[in-house]
């Protein structure tokens, strides 16, 4: 079964470390260790932070959490047997939402897209070859991530990021 702490880890890589930054035209707005403030306003963590307390043990705790409930969890990591396919959809739910994640990994392995993963979406992922899978999933990332730009120019700045992050997840790059 894949395990958490190495996807995280190499989610955390990706979202940049513990690090507080702003950057002009994110949505997310402020973002520590990739939560951004805009959509998690209510994350226990902004309080240590909003303290000057970005650099404890406790915020990285919170920060571990928050990952491993929001989307670990949601994206049935624990249930997933190869860790490149657990990990694969996990940092891109971290990147694009659970559900957008869930649905481009049913659509590959053909399972009604609902953005749900549940026990169906878990036993195809389970049978699916995982070489096979990963480079599927890289290239539907990579479309998607073209058509949010196609859609809104504004967002280009942030196409080589997505890239470069897309073709990390790929066996024979790391």
């Amino acid at each position: 079964m894949a395990e958490f702490k190495p996807a995280f880890t190499q989610m955390i890589r990706n979202e940049g470390g513990y690090k507080l930054h702003t950057v002009e035209g994110d949505r997310g707005g402020m973002t520590y260790a990739g939560i951004a403030r805009n959509f998690h306003p209510t994350w226990e963590g902004w309080v240590l932070i909003d303290g000057g307390f970005t650099k404890t043990s406790r915020i990285q705790e919170l920060v571990q959490n928050f990952y491993k409930s929001l989307f670990w969890n949601q994206v049935q990591g624990d249930a997933i047997v190869n860790q490149d396919v657990a990990t694969t959809i996990f940092d891109f739910a971290v990147n694009t939402g659970v559900k957008t994640a869930a649905k481009l990994a049913q659509a590959l392995v053909k399972v009604k897209p609902d953005g749900v993963i549940g026990p169906k979406s878990v036993k195809a992922l389970n049978k699916v070859d995982p070489d096979m899978f990963v480079i599927g999933y890289a290239v539907a990332k990579i479309h998607r991530y073209a058509r949010i730009c196609n859609r809104n120019k504004s967002q280009s700045k942030f196409l080589l990021g997505w890239i470069n992050r897309t073709l990390k997840s790929l066996n024979f790059l790391r």
